[in-house]
């Protein structure tokens, strides 16, 4: 396929299914001038994928409207370009985006995902990290390299660190059938939960993106967690993923979240930290305020142990 074939195939999903018509139709004509200007010749597919990426983001900055180049062939079946089954396994290969769960010094939970694979698939692992984490008395949630996921594990999450009543923490408005989706949630998690109580704080950086912001933002808004660190990528639009030629697929936002606190979203802004510091401090920041909290829940009978932790985790930071 010659590059006017592949900007014409871009061009129609942008108008199809992008959330904003308007920017669809600028970026159309922009993609165009750009194919009659000779921008896009002579380029192989990674360069021309940059090229086309760069120009896609040019008009409003959206971070989600990407033309994407794969190194092994996209399945030929129409509309989204992915293989579920070889999604599937790539989860199980990556720990279904869970780096770490762990107990830290003072009895502080550590929980550190860098991808929310769909319920379905990674499901089982939250649950079981959750499960473990569940008697620790703070939790620290890092997220500084997440680059989003399914809005649906964002809600399986939630879910552990409130009571039993559903709360809606987000919204996601599609173009395709006007409608307004909710998120909620839910009523029943498997293991134990962590609770609506303790405190929590989220991780966050740059790199932070999509459904780790959902997350953040989402905590954040609900009064649930402190977030600690810099502020995230800045991209809320949910995008699906269309094929376009052999190796190169395009990724066009559909929706857009709205909050039901604020009404508004993080796009093109970030989630704005709570405590912020460089981002290779948000580590030890939040733990300090962790091991800070640990100290005053007692250091008598069994939680002596505990407390020493503790003070020396607290003074090894300074």
């Amino acid at each position: 396929m010659d590059e006017r074939a592949r900007i014409e195939d871009v061009c129609r999903r942008l108008k199809e299914h992008y959330v904003f018509p308007d920017v669809a139709e600028k970026l159309t004509v922009y993609l165009r001038a750009r194919l009659s200007d000779g921008a896009y010749a002579g380029l192989d597919d990674q360069a021309f994928a940059v090229a086309v990426t760069q120009d896609l983001q040019s008009v409003n900055g959206d971070k989600h409207l990407r033309l994407r180049h794969h190194v092994e062939p996209l399945p030929d079946a129409e509309g989204e370009s992915f293989d579920p089954e070889e999604f599937r396994r790539e989860a199980e290969l990556n720990c279904h985006g869970i780096t770490s769960a762990r107990r830290l010094a003072g009895n502080v939970g550590y929980l550190e995902t860098k991808l929310f694979y769909a319920p379905d698939s990674a499901g089982e692992a939250l649950s079981a990290a959750m499960t473990l984490l569940a008697t620790t008395d703070a939790l620290l949630i890092d997220v500084r390299e997440n680059r989003g996921g399914d809005p649906s594990t964002v809600a399986l999450l939630i879910s552990y660190l409130v009571g039993d009543e559903p709360v809606h923490f987000n919204s996601i408005y599609l173009r395709d059938g006007d409608v307004t989706n909710q998120f909620w949630t839910l009523p029943y998690v498997p293991g134990r939960k962590f609770g609506p109580d303790k405190p929590v704080w989220v991780l966050t950086g740059p790199t932070t993106f999509s459904g780790a912001e959902d997350l953040s933002y989402s905590l954040q808004q609900l009064g649930r967690a402190k977030t600690v660190g810099a502020v995230t990528g800045g991209g809320a639009n949910p995008r699906k993923q269309y094929k376009v030629d052999t190796h190169l697929d395009v990724t066009v936002p559909g929706g857009r979240a709205v909050n039901p606190v604020t009404g508004s979203n993080w796009e093109g802004v970030g989630v704005q930290p709570d405590i912020a510091v460089d981002v290779e401090a948000a580590f030890d920041t939040a733990y300090a305020l962790a091991l800070a909290h640990v100290l005053t829940l007692g250091d008598t009978g069994a939680r002596r142990q505990v407390a020493d932790e503790a003070r020396l985790a607290l003074a090894a930071l300074g």
